[in-house]
C-alpha cells in the first residue's frame, strides 16, 4: 500500500516535507470519457501530470498534448510513473488490458498505485482476480466531466484502504458530485446518471426538430431549447424544490403547458422511461456476466 505520508489531495499540488510535487494520474484509453475527466481535471485547476497511452491512434494522442497537455507514454512508463491508473477503454478491451497489467513485463511496476475502472459492465472481482493484492476502486462517471457536472458512481475494493477512497474522491470530486454506493446498485446508477446525458439530449433533439416543424429557425429552436434545459438545471438544483412540485408551479389548469403534458401522459412517457431504464440496467448485467470470467 501506498505509505499515508506522501499521498495527499489530489485536487491540486502535494506537499511532501515542504515541497510542491506534481500528482501523477495514468488513463490508459484516450476515448470521450477519458477526454471528458482529463478536460474536467484541467478546469478544475488542479496540477498534474496526466500520462496516456492510446493503442491504436497516435494522432489522438497529439491532439490531446495539444490541447490538454498530457503526456503521451508507453503502458510501462505510465505504470512506473502513476499513483492512480484509470482504464477507460470499452468494455471489451478490459480483460486485455488487465492480461498485459498482470503480465511479467508489467506487473513488476505494478506495487502500491490504485486502479480504476471507468468501464460499464466490469465488476470489483474481475479486477481483483487479475490484479490480486492491488488496491481497486470501480467507477462509473458521464460525460459531463468535461464541465465538472458529472455524478460518478464509486464502488471500493476490498484492498482499497482509507487514503484510496480519499484518492479516488479527490479526482471524481474534481468533475462533479461523487455516491459510494454497493456494487448491487451500480447498474441502476448507470440506467441515471452514466447513460442519462443521452436521455436529455435526445429530448433536447426532439424538442429542436418541433420547434423548426413549428417554424423558428433551426439555430433558434436549439438555443430555445438548450437554455431551457440549462435554466430547469438550475432550478432543480437551486431551489430546493422537487421536480413534481417545480412542474406544477408552472402549470396552470386550461393552460398551454398542460395540453402538452397531457399528451405525454397519453404516451405513457413514465413506463416508457421507465422501460427505457430497466434496458440499461439489464444490459449492464449482461455485460457483468458476460465479463465476470
Amino acid at each position: 500500500m501506498l505509505p499515508t505520508n506522501n499521498r495527499t489531495s489530489l485536487a491540486g499540488e502535494a506537499t511532501v516535507l515542504g515541497v510542491n510535487i506534481m500528482q501523477e494520474i495514468g488513463f490508459i484509453g484516450a476515448g470521450n470519457i477519458a477526454e471528458a475527466i482529463i478536460y474536467g481535471l484541467r478546469q478544475a485547476g488542479g496540477k498534474y501530470n496526466l500520462r496516456v497511452v492510446n493503442r491504436s491512434n497516435g494522432a489522438r494522442l497529439a491532439d490531446l498534448a495539444d490541447r490538454y497537455q498530457i503526456i503521451p507514454a508507453s503502458l510501462a512508463e505510465l505504470v512506473q510513473s502513476s499513483e492512480v491508473i484509470l482504464i477507460a477503454v470499452k468494455p471489451k478491451d478490459v480483460p486485455g488490458v488487465l492480461e498485459t497489467l498482470a503480465g511479467p513485463e508489467l506487473s513488476s511496476g505494478l506495487n502500491d498505485q490504485l486502479i480504476i475502472s471507468v468501464a460499464a459492465g466490469i465488476q470489483i472481482a474481475t479486477l481483483e482476480k487479475s490484479l490480486p493484492g492491488m488496491a481497486v476502486v470501480r467507477a462509473m462517471p458521464n460525460t459531463s466531466s468535461a464541465v465538472l457536472h458529472s455524478v460518478t458512481g464509486l464502488v471500493r475494493g476490498h484492498e482499497a484502504d482509507e487514503d484510496h477512497v480519499r484518492m479516488a474522491e479527490k479526482i471524481f470530486s474534481s468533475v462533479g458530485q461523487i455516491l459510494w454506493l454497493p456494487e448491487s446498485r451500480m447498474n441502476a446508477l448507470m440506467a441515471l446518471s452514466g447513460s442519462g446525458p443521452a436521455y436529455f439530449y435526445l429530448f433536447t433533439e426532439c424538442l429542436v426538430q418541433a420547434g423548426v416543424e413549428l417554424g423558428l429557425r433551426e439555430e433558434d429552436a436549439e438555443m430555445l431549447s438548450r437554455e431551457t434545459l440549462i435554466g430547469v438545471g438550475k432550478m432543480m438544483a437551486e431551489s430546493g424544490k422537487s421536480p413534481g412540485r417545480l412542474r406544477q408551479e408552472v402549470t396552470s389548469p386550461n393552460g398551454t403547458t398542460i395540453e402538452a403534458l397531457q399528451v405525454f401522459w397519453a404516451a405513457n412517457l413514465k413506463g416508457i422511461v421507465r422501460e427505457a431504464a430497466e434496458a440499461c440496467a439489464r444490459k449492464g448485467q449482461e455485460m457483468e456476466g458476460e465479463y465476470s470470467g
